[in-house]
């Protein structure tokens, strides 16, 4: 069959159970992406399409046991960057080597190379993640992609809760 252990079977089940809205034991291949990272993996676009990933829904729909050589495999995957991976990167836009890149070659980088980002997705983790620009346009790059790697904030409690 696959050669995930039984935890990892069981955390299968759970999440695939999640993403199961209709509780018939399927859940719909829009989301096979979403089940994955609930897993902590970090598939790209391109490794979801490849194992069967939709864009549309209701397209096709996935049984937990279609799903598990699936997991199996993109778990096997190495083809996902991690936090040095891509401080690596940024340090090419890194002129003074003095940890800080310009904010409109980041913006431009996130809107053009590798699974580029649409304006407003970028927006956003500008936003979220960004440290303010100095006078010149530049920003330190090592907190803003630790900020990115950690994934989406949590929402802090509305004050007087």
């Amino acid at each position: 069959m696959t050669d995930l252990s039984r935890n990892d079977i069981d955390r299968a089940n759970f999440a695939f159970s999640i993403y199961d809205f209709e509780g018939e034991g399927v859940v719909d291949a829009i989301y096979l992406g979403d089940v994955l990272r609930a897993l902590n993996l970090n598939p790209t676009q391109a490794i979801v399409e490849k194992m069967g990933g939709t864009k549309k829904k209701n397209e096709k729909k996935l049984k937990v046991e279609e799903f598990l050589p699936i997991f199996a495999q993109v778990k096997k995957e190495k083809d996902v960057g991690c936090y040095e991976d891509f401080l690596e990167c940024l340090k090419l836009y890194d002129k003074a080597e003095d940890g800080k890149m310009l904010s409109a070659e980041l913006s431009h980088t996130l809107l053009s190379l590798g699974e580029r980002l649409t304006d407003a997705e970028c927006d956003a983790i500008l936003k979220d993640c960004m440290d303010p620009e100095d006078d010149d346009g530049f920003i330190p790059y090592a907190p803003f992609l630790k900020k990115v790697v950690s994934g989406p904030p949590t929402e802090a409690p509305a004050e007087g809760q």
